[in-house]
């Protein structure tokens, strides 16, 4: 629930703020924040173990999925839409993990997730359908539309392709390192915005929302994403995204002038019943056996060894 508050949160308030900050300077402005906060995170509980040579590729890869290509989809989408258009296309976010847990054959899902996953889905065409006006599809915002679509199976690609490496070093870290990398790239793309920004023109409710952005949506909602992932899988992860649109039109209501129609908020009722359901499977699915922030350091091989990896060894050597 705290992270679909805070996500659902963020729409409005990045919208708010992109009136005052380019979408890349906002970005370049509050990555550094969401690294200051993993890296307090990593502090509190230990030293950052060493990523294998052979994950580098993966690692660097998703990061500039996740934290690069995602986020200059995610902010220049919600530039040149509505927070209401762009909160409702990321909720497809569940609908491409299905596609991509599949390929990847996970194996995470079951009747019950397959049709909490469908339920979120119809609200989320019941809440467009009923904010024709709110919430408007065409016209100028196409191009916007088209770049959250983009965001979403970005996102999902994102999610499903990190679980293997959440499994082997922890949440923490994978997210630590996923968002340095972006973080690099979004800062140096961000740095001839800084320089042309009036910074006499923008107030600080601006500030207000770089540091909301950051500290809330980027650092805190990043390890409670990764840590969901761990515990649920990553489709009935992302299928708790869906809540997120509900309380984006409940916060874009008083703070944008976005009034749901009663069509809209019979959407909502689909899609908190898809998360109830997908909840309800979720508890009895047994969690895997993983690694709460950082692994245990084996001496012997002076790498990370998850408990799950050892097991995995000692199946190995008893086949022998």
């Amino acid at each position: 629930m705290v992270l679909t508050l805070i996500w659902g949160a963020n729409f409005a308030v990045v919208k708010w703020g992109l009136d005052y900050l380019s979408p890349l300077a906002f970005n370049a402005l509050r990555f550094p924040i969401g690294c200051v906060v993993l890296a307090g995170a990593a502090l509190l509980i230990g030293p950052l173990p060493r990523p294998r040579r052979s994950d580098l590729p993966r690692l660097i890869a998703l990061g500039l999925l996740g934290n690069g290509i995602y986020q200059l989809l995610f902010i220049y989408g919600l530039d040149l839409t509505r927070a209401g258009n762009a909160s409702l296309l990321l909720a497809t976010i569940p609908i491409w993990a299905l596609l991509f847990s599949v390929v990847a054959r996970e194996g995470t899902l079951d009747g019950k997730v397959f049709t909490g996953i469908g339920a979120t889905f119809t609200g989320m065409v019941l809440v467009v359908l009923g904010g024709a006006q709110e919430v408007a599809l065409g016209g100028g915002s196409m191009l916007g539309d088209a770049l959250m679509v983009l965001a979403a199976m970005s996102w999902a690609a994102y999610t499903v392709g990190s679980r293997g490496l959440i499994l082997r070093y922890g949440s923490i870290p994978v997210t630590a390192w996923t968002l340095w990398i972006g973080a690099v790239v979004l800062i140096v793309v961000g740095i001839p915005d800084l320089f042309r920004t009036d910074w006499s023109a923008v107030p600080p409710g601006a500030w207000a929302s770089v540091a909301f952005a950051g500290f809330l949506a980027l650092g805190l909602a990043y390890l409670i994403w990764y840590r969901a992932v761990l515990q649920l899988g990553s489709a009935r992860t992302a299928a708790y995204s869906n809540l997120i649109p509900v309380v984006a039109l409940a916060i874009a209501w008083p703070m944008l002038g976005e009034v749901p129609t009663p069509l809209q908020l019979a959407g909502a009722c689909v899609i908190l019943g898809g998360i109830v359901l997908v909840r309800r499977s979720a508890r009895r699915a047994p969690a895997p056996r993983v690694p709460s922030g950082f692994p245990v350091r084996d001496a012997s091989l002076g790498e990370p060894a998850t408990e799950s990896a050892r097991t995995r060894e000692g199946r190995e050597q008893d086949s022998r």
